[in-house]
C-alpha cells in the first residue's frame, strides 16, 4: 500500500493524469487520491505509510495524574496489579482493576508468563501417610566458572524426611532417571508419587520414562516444594559450603553427610526422630 500510494501521486504530479483518471486506474475513490497528493509534498518520491486506525483520544481514558500514580506505585514496590489497585483505593483514587492492569501492561511493567513454560494438567497432591507417598525432587546449581556449572540432585520423602543427594557434571532427563533409580535403591522403599518443579531435567521425556505418578509444583510457587527446598538449604549450610566444586569430592562428602542426616540428626518436623526410625518402623509393621 505505501508503494501504491507513491505511484498514484506520481501519476498525478509527473504524468499529468487527473485524479479522476488515477481513481479509475487504481480502484480507489477520487477523494482518496486527493488526500494522498496532499500528504506527499515530494510529489511521488517517497512512500506514504499506513497510519494506525487507533484513536488518539478516548472520552473515558485515564487522566495523566492517575496514570503517573499507577506507574509510581508499581515501580516503588513491584507488587501485583491487585495490590496497586488497592493502594489507589486507599488513597481515594477510584479506578477499575482492569484499567490498572492495562496501564501497567502498556508501559512494559507487566511480568508475563514465559511462553516456553508449558501447561501441565493439575494432579491432586496426595496426603503422605507412609513412606513414598510423596517424594519431592529439586536441583542445586553450583558455578564452577563463568560458563560452567555442576549440579546436585536432591530428593526427600515428605513422610519420613529421608533424603538423598548426588552431584553430576551434567543436567538432563537421563541424569534425573539415574538419580531417582539410585535413590530408590538406597531408600529401601518404593516411590509412589514424585513431585518436581518445571526444570528441563524433569520434562516430558522424564515423566514418560519414569513410569511413576508425577506432579508439578505451580510456576513461581517454590513453597509447593517446601520440604526439599528446606533440605537444600540445610545441605548447603552443613555440608556443601565446606566442599570445593569437584563432583567426586562433593559426592564423597554427601555420602558421609547423608548417613548422619538420615540416621543421627534429629528432625523437629517428625517429633525429634530420625528418618531412619520412621523407615525402620515401616518395615517392622510390614513384618
Amino acid at each position: 500500500m505505501p508503494k501504491l500510494r507513491m505511484e498514484a501521486v506520481r501519476l498525478v504530479k509527473y504524468r499529468g493524469w487527473s485524479t479522476r483518471k488515477v481513481s479509475r486506474h487504481t480502484g480507489f475513490s477520487q477523494s482518496v487520491i486527493v488526500k494522498w497528493c496532499k500528504k506527499d509534498p515530494t510529489g511521488g518520491w517517497r512512500r506514504i505509510p499506513t497510519q494506525s486506525s487507533k484513536p488518539e483520544h478516548h472520552p473515558k481514558q485515564l487522566k495523566s495524574d492517575i496514570v503517573k500514580k499507577i506507574l509510581a506505585i508499581r515501580r516503588a514496590n513491584g507488587r501485583t496489579s491487585e495490590v496497586v489497585h488497592q493502594e489507589l483505593l486507599n488513597q481515594g483514587v477510584v479506578v477499575s482493576l482492569n484499567s490498572v492492569r492495562r496501564t501497567i501492561d502498556r508501559h512494559g511493567l507487566m511480568k508475563k508468563r514465559s511462553p516456553w513454560k508449558r501447561h501441565h494438567p493439575h494432579v491432586e497432591r496426595p496426603i503422605p501417610l507412609k513412606c513414598g507417598d510423596l517424594v519431592q525432587l529439586d536441583t542445586i546449581h553450583r558455578m564452577i566458572s563463568e560458563k560452567k556449572r555442576l549440579y546436585i540432585f536432591a530428593l526427600l520423602d515428605v513422610y519420613s524426611r529421608w533424603a538423598y543427594a548426588k552431584a553430576y557434571a551434567r543436567m538432563n532427563s537421563a541424569t534425573s532417571l539415574r538419580f531417582v533409580a539410585d535413590a530408590e535403591r538406597a531408600a529401601g522403599f518404593s516411590f509412589d508419587m514424585l513431585q518436581s518443579d518445571h526444570g528441563p531435567e524433569f520434562g516430558k521425556w522424564f515423566v514418560t520414562m519414569i513410569e511413576k505418578k508425577h506432579r508439578y509444583s505451580r510456576i513461581g510457587k517454590p513453597n509447593d516444594n517446601a520440604h526439599v527446598e528446606r533440605f537444600n538449604r540445610t545441605l548447603q549450610e552443613e555440608c556443601l559450603d565446606e566442599v570445593t566444586n569437584d563432583v567426586k569430592k562433593i559426592n564423597c562428602a554427601l555420602r558421609k553427610y547423608l548417613r548422619y542426616y538420615n540416621h543421627q540428626r534429629l528432625h523437629m518436623g517428625i517429633s525429634m526422630k530420625t528418618p531412619a526410625q520412621l523407615t525402620s518402623n515401616r518395615f517392622q509393621a510390614i513384618g
